[in-house]
Parts: structure tokens; sequence; C-alpha cells
């Protein structure tokens, strides 16, 4: 196919020369009635924030030039089948899951997943399996999930219709993911792929494999995080044996039946320059973190890490992109320097968390941001530097796992303050967001540990969402007593 091509942007460019008068929606009509927003906007965005119509095709049933965007995305990502998502990879992610595990179905999956991930199990009633990842111990971070580990998890649980990965997990850690398809597609498990954080796996050079060369039977990539796209764009990318049409109608289940254009062209567009530009953005990229690495960890304390922590299991592999910093050493945590840099630097991290930084280095970056970066660090350290005695070190508590998470959601709840909470079941997610990691799930149940790490989280001003409290100074509990999960 010609990948030179972005049929939507086509069809936008056509529908605009025609000048159609507007009676459909959107009622700004092209922007005139609402003078304030064009204005803040531009009139080039508002004329093709238009409705779907037949020059344009459906979003939901698509015949004409969003199929043919999706043939490409499909084929530039060597995928069977590729959907434009216009709801984030959020809505990627419960979609793939929909579409394999309902009531009652085990799911073997990574407990360092993303909210969206046990979302999904509130949604289909299905039964998280986790394999909880070992940890960095220096660095707090999990890791992925180790193929012995996998293969306990099958054969204590042969009947799991799906098997889910981190490819890559926020921090850049691989599993591998090679093996672990291999794995659970001899025992007929789909296997599907978290990816938001790893478009760039499919147009790079010397990167992490990506799911569908892997054999995955579905993926979900972020295309707005390492892609170039606008906010909350995303793709959902089937393999071979998964039936497409029946994944379409999953989709709509819950995708808006008014796909924004907006998003549409920008992942069309975005596709094209992935597919024939991206080898060299992509090169870029890697220069540019890798260079920032290195200044980083010359400047002490700091601890940029990078493919030196492959071990060929629990890390696998790394992404190089990824610019993950370990502030410990320097006695601050993560959350402490990322509020930093934007309060006194200037300068917007993708996140802190207890002891790393994560800058999402990506295809609109310049050498001049990241030594303004470096620089930044280097000075906060000389300003900032304390002891690190009092810091908490673990990013990652495993749960225990009580009742599947619809259950557990759906079930008669109280609010009870926090201090009061230990050894009641959660009835509610707890979560610093970003990455969006859920510290508690529904169904899970409270533990010391756990409130330890919610209060030092709030002390270090994390962002805490998922609870009734906005406050978080109390949790949602199932009221009574819950038999334990069959996991």
């Amino acid at each position: 196919m010609d990948q030179s091509r972005a049929p939507i942007k086509e069809a936008l460019e056509h529908f605009k020369d025609m000048r159609i008068v507007p009676f459909d929606v959107p009622g700004h009509k092209r922007g005139r009635g609402n003078p304030e927003l064009t204005k803040f906007l531009g009139e080039q965005c508002m004329t093709v924030d238009v409705n779907s119509m037949k020059p344009l095709d459906n979003l939901c049933h698509p015949v004409s030039v969003i199929r043919e965007a999706e043939e490409l995305a499909a084929e530039a990502f060597g995928a069977a089948h590729a959907f434009l998502m216009v709801g984030g990879t959020t809505s990627s992610v419960q979609s793939m899951i929909l579409s394999v595990v309902g009531r009652g179905d085990e799911i073997i999956l990574p407990r360092n997943v993303h909210r969206s991930v046990i979302n999904a199990l509130v949604l289909t009633g299905a039964v998280p399996v986790y394999v909880n990842p070992q940890t960095n111990e220096r660095l707090g971070i999990s890791l992925g999930m180790s193929v012995a580990d996998v293969a306990a998890a099958i054969e204590k649980h042969p009947s799991a219709k799906a098997m889910l990965v981190n490819n890559p997990t926020y921090y850049g850690i691989c599993s591998d993911i090679r093996a672990i398809v291999r794995l659970a597609h001899a025992r007929g498990m789909k296997v599907l792929a978290d990816e938001a954080h790893g478009t760039h796996f499919y147009f790079g050079e010397d990167m992490p494999v990506s799911a569908m060369a892997a054999g995955a039977d579905l993926a979900s990539v972020s295309m707005h995080k390492s892609g170039g796209s606008l906010t909350q764009s995303s793709f959902l990318l089937c393999g071979p044996s998964v039936n497409a049409e029946y994944v379409r109608q999953i989709i709509n289940l819950t995708q808006t039946t008014s796909g924004s254009y907006l998003l549409m062209v920008s992942l069309d567009i975005s596709r094209k320059n992935l597919a024939l530009y991206g080898k060299d953005i992509f090169r870029k990229v890697t220069r540019l973190t890798e260079y920032a690495r290195d200044e980083i960890n010359q400047i002490g304390d700091y601890y940029a890490y990078g493919r030196e922590l492959i071990n060929g299991d629990t890390v696998f592999d790394f992404d190089v992109t990824k610019l993950a910093v370990n502030t410990l050493d320097v006695g601050l945590a993560g959350i402490e320097v990322y509020d930093i840099l934007r309060d006194f630097y200037d300068i917007q991290t993708e996140f802190g968390d207890l002891g790393n930084l994560l800058a999402y280095v990506s295809v609109g970056d310049r050498e001049r941001d990241l030594e303004r970066f470096v620089a930044a660090l280097s000075d906060i350290r000389r300003r900032y530097k304390r002891d690190k005695a009092t810091l908490m070190r673990q990013e990652y508590i495993s749960p225990q796992v009580v009742a599947a998470p619809q259950e557990a959601f759906y079930a008669g709840k109280q609010g009870i303050p926090l201090a009061e909470s230990v050894g009641r079941i959660c009835a509610e997610f707890v979560m610093c967001y970003p990455p969006g990691i859920p510290i508690l799930a529904p169904g899970e149940r409270i533990t010391r540990e756990i409130l330890d790490y919610i209060r030092y989280a709030k002390e270090k001003n994390c962002m805490l969402l998922g609870t009734e409290d906005p406050n978080v100074d109390s949790l949602q509990v199932i009221r009574g007593i819950i038999s334990p999960a069959a996991n």
C-alpha cells in the first residue's frame, strides 16, 4: 500500500473545498457559532471538527476513507487489522479485554497494570490471576514478568482464557514477550499487549520486539504518546487469529458514535509520518535520550538507568527512549523533583513517583531542551540535596486478592477512615497518577503496609485518584465478609 497517503486528511481537504452549508452537528457550525473558541483553537481546526457523513465515512462502520486508513495502519504496524480509537488507549485496552474474556473467565496478568485493565475486569466480571513482578531493590520499581512465573501461573490455571503483558512498562522494562506468547498459545490462550508506551517499537531500529512481531493476538498502542498524534488518539491492533469484525462490535459497545475527525486525522497523518520517516525520527530520539542519560549520570547521585538492567528474564529488554531517573540518593522523592522542576524551573516531566522521575522524550524534543533539563537537575542537587534515610524506596506492594474486581466494585460498601480500614476489603481504586497503576484495586485487602504507602504518597504531594473521598482520608470498603477469590 502507499504509505504516503492519508485518506482521512484527503477527504477532509476535499470536504472543505465543497463549501457545504451545515445543518448538522456540531452546533458551532465550523466555528462561526463560537468565536472565542475559534480564536483560541484556530479556524483551520474548527472547520474540520465535523460530523460523520457519507463522504467522510463513519467510525462505527467504516466502508471508505476510514477503512482505508485502518488498512494503511495495519500494514504499517504489521497487523492483520487496525482500529482507530478516539477514547484513548484506555478504551483500546478495555476493548481488547472485553473481546476475549467474560464473566468468571480467568486472565493472567502482572499486577503493575494500568487502571484501565482492572476497569475492564470490573466491566467483564473476569477474574485476575496476578503474576506478581519482581522488583529492583535499588530503584524501587517493578520489573517485567519472569517466564518461569508465567509458566507456573499457566500450570496452576490451565483454563485461563488470556494473558496480558506490558510491553514496555512506564519505566521501559520489557518482558520476554515472544516466550510468553509461545507458552500461552500452546495452551490456547490469547495474548494481549498493553503497548501504551511502545509505538516506536514498530518503526525504530534496534528497539525491543513489538507485540505484533512477537505473535500477540491484540495490542493497544498509544499513538499520542510517542507517535505524535493528538491526545486521546490510539490504535487497537489485531493479529491474524482474531475475528476483527467481532472486535469492532465490542469497540462499538462503549466507543462514541460521534468520532472526532480531529483525532482520526491526527492518527492518519501520524501513521503516514512514522511509516515514511520513523527510522530517522526514533534514531534522533534515541540519540537525544542516550545523551541526556550520560549527562545526568555524570552529575552525581542521580541514576538514569538503561540497558545495563537487562538480565535476560524480568528485564529481557529495555526501551532506551525512556529517560527514567532515580532520585533517592539526592535525598528527594521523584515526585518532589517533579514538583521542583515544574514550579521553579518551568520544566514539566511526565511523572514522579516515590523514587523516580520520568522525562518523556519523543518526536518533538530538541537538544537544547534536554540540556536545560540536565542543568536543572544539577542545580536541584546543589540546592536541595539532603539525607535520604527517611525516604521510602519500594514502589510495588504485592496485593492480597480476596474478591474479583467486579464483585467488589458492585458490593454493598461503606466509607471508613483510613486508620480504621486495615484488614478490610477495598471497594474502590487508589492510585498515584501518573502512572495510574493502582495501589489498591476493588477486591484487595487493605494492609498496614499499603496504608503507610498511601500516607507517605500524600505527604510527598503525589496526585492520588480513584477514591470517592477527594482527600483520601477515608476509603470505601465492602460491608461484611467475602470468601477468598479462587486465585
